[in-house]
């Protein structure tokens, strides 16, 4: 996989945490009250990169975005804690902002490129797949990136995964069953267990540290 110092533990008003993989680097911040992450994927090759989720805090991501050529801000849902720098962000980069239309009117600006479940979106040369995960909200998306070589997949999951069950469903049962059998068929059912998971607040985790405690998640329903 990597053989960087990369943990994914980030606190807010704390340093970034930078991975070096080939073919892409990934860049974890925590901003707000509510310590969203926010992720820089640049391309190693053509240094054009993305941003998943400008949550909150321009100046932070101003700073962590740099001189850096960014093409393209994804957000991963239309919940109001992670867009809340999106107009900041699309003006001073001129990225064009990407988002599933089922969320696009939550938004607080306008979705040039609304993508859908099996979509791809580019950063540089590299790929990644959109997963479109329902229950959390109707336009949850998860992105995944499978690296060159030994690069490894990985998967950014907004707030439909993160260590230790699935995203907030209210307690709706329909809600929860949507998404836990999205989560089980489109993340667990293709990927495998040691691909890396950025989930949209806190740790990171992975497919396989999380796969025993699918029966569990289900069974508690939430």
């Amino acid at each position: 996989m990597s053989t960087s110092t990369y943990t994914g533990d980030v606190e807010v008003g704390g340093p970034a945490d930078v991975r070096e993989l080939p073919g892409l680097t990934i860049t974890k911040v925590a901003v707000s009250e509510m310590a969203n992450n926010a992720y820089l994927l640049r391309c190693t090759a053509t240094g054009e990169a993305l941003l998943i989720d400008a949550a909150a805090e321009p100046d932070t991501l101003r700073a962590l975005i740099g001189d850096v050529d960014v093409r393209t801000v994804v957000t991963t849902h239309g919940h109001w804690d992670h867009h809340r720098a999106l107009p900041e962000v699309v003006e001073a980069t001129g990225a064009v902002p990407v988002a599933h239309p089922a969320d696009a009117a939550d938004l607080p600006v306008p979705v040039q490129r609304p993508v859908e479940h099996g979509d791809t979106v580019p950063v540089g040369d590299q790929v990644l797949e959109v997963v479109h995960l329902r229950g959390h909200t109707p336009g949850s998306i998860a992105l995944v990136w499978r690296g060159p070589g030994d690069a490894g997949v990985h998967v950014f999951t907004g707030d439909s995964l993160f260590p230790g069950g699935v995203g907030n469903t209210q307690k709706d049962a329909a809600r929860f069953a949507s998404l836990i059998d999205d989560v089980e068929q489109r993340l667990f059912g293709t990927l495998p267990d040691d691909a890396w998971v950025y989930p949209g607040h806190g740790r990171d985790t992975t497919i396989g540290a999380e796969r025993p405690s699918l029966p569990e998640w289900r069974e508690r329903g939430w």
